[in-house]
């Protein structure tokens, strides 16, 4: 018997399929460097090439739009 008006919990998303239209996974951390032109976790591109670990670094850094 089905109670009217309960749908059914969406099924949860497989880990790592939150890929953005570059192929970064977003849940691991990686964001889309236009600079690198690769997927890149922002605090270690940051420590890498010694700027800050703001998201505003990382755009301007990446040439990214903010």
């Amino acid at each position: 018997m089905t109670a009217c008006g309960v749908e059914e919990p969406a099924a949860p998303k497989a880990l790592g399929a939150d890929r953005d239209e570059h192929g970064c996974i977003g849940s691991a951390g990686y964001q889309w460097c236009a600079r690198t032109k690769q997927c890149e976790r922002p605090w270690e591109l940051a420590e890498k090439q010694t700027f800050d670990n703001t998201a505003k670094a990382f755009a301007q850094y990446c040439g990214n739009e903010p």
